[in-house]
């Protein structure tokens, strides 16, 4: 059993041990994988990993050898699954891995907008506090979230797990899913009644042809004055410089992304230079416990498929 990993510097930038894979065959693990170089280490592997390496048709076709897909990751957009099906390579994601690690860095871009408090520490330190005439600070009063509304687009388990938290802060806690979720700790309501009523509005949910540009000019303007956007899931849910232009605006009071269309993020992305928009670099899944949590969860992926009866599989 030939295994290749595409792309595990993300992954494992060297605090993790990749030897569970080595029980499993003869590993070849690749900190990253230019588009040139894909099929060239495809050649003669049995499975593969990847993280953010595409793997298209033309790709799969190539790889002859080729029985199983291991997507270090929830989302496996970056996968042709007709093609795998087509050519019978059983290919298998992680779920639920990353959940309390993406709600954590919700709540924390939330209160980041809200307190201000690394803004107000840099000021301090700046000597604003000592020049003032007070025994208190700030150039901009703070946000109290309690008894404010938070709006949760996609009821999976994180958006879920996001309420329970704003919930606990609270908040009234309304969602909107394609689907009814019993189990959602709020009021599932419309989205046009999400977004009319929300005073923070968080994202969280899949990529897809029925999400991608769903926050846009007309959508937003159905949104309260001053009202909150966060989004931890896929930056293609936004069409930025819509949202960019409503924080020039005042329409939006505040932003905060962990992802963006583009990563790594381009140079003239709109957002970079939108005011009160608080930007970090698609981090919120990588805490040293939540990708063990992948990398044991890929081993027992592979672990299954060999043993004839795979799981978590996505085609």
């Amino acid at each position: 059993m030939q295994i290749v990993i595409l792309d595990g510097f993300g992954v494992n930038p060297g605090d993790l041990d990749w030897s569970p894979f080595k029980k499993l065959g003869t590993l070849s693990v690749y900190d990253r994988t230019h588009p040139s170089m894909v099929a060239q280490r495809l050649r003669g592997a049995d499975a593969v990993f990847t993280n953010k390496v595409r793997l298209t048709r033309e790709l799969l076709q190539s790889a002859r050898q080729l029985k199983f897909v291991g997507v270090l990751a929830t989302g496996y957009e970056i996968v042709d699954l007709a093609a795998a099906r087509e050519r019978n390579i059983t290919v298998c994601n992680v779920p639920a891995y990353s959940t309390d690690a993406v709600a954590q860095l919700t709540i924390a871009l939330l209160l980041d907008v809200t307190q201000r408090a690394a803004h107000l520490d840099q000021l301090v330190h700046q000597g604003a506090w000592s020049a003032s005439p007070d025994f208190c600070y700030w150039d901009r009063a703070p946000v109290l979230l309690t008894g404010k509304t938070m709006g949760i687009i996609g009821l999976g388990r994180i958006g879920k797990r996001v309420g329970t938290i704003a919930q606990a802060l609270g908040m009234r806690v309304i969602g909107y899913n394609r689907s009814n979720r019993p189990d959602f700790i709020g009021e599932q309501v419309s989205l046009d009644t999400l977004l009319s009523e929300s005073d923070v509005i968080s994202l969280h949910c899949p990529a897809n042809g029925d999400t991608i540009g769903m926050i846009h000019q007309k959508t937003i303007e159905k949104m309260k004055d001053g009202a909150i956007l966060i989004n931890t899931a896929r930056g293609s849910l936004l069409n930025e410089q819509d949202v960019a232009a409503a924080l020039e605006s005042g329409k939006l009071s505040a932003c905060a992304v962990d992802v963006v269309s583009t990563e790594p993020i381009s140079k003239n992305n709109p957002l970079l230079k939108a005011p009160n928009c608080l930007i970090t670099p698609h981090y919120a899944w990588s805490p040293l416990e939540t990708r063990q949590k992948l990398i044991d969860i890929s081993v027992a992926n592979l672990t299954a498929f060999l043993n004839g009866s795979p799981i978590h599989v996505v085609s």
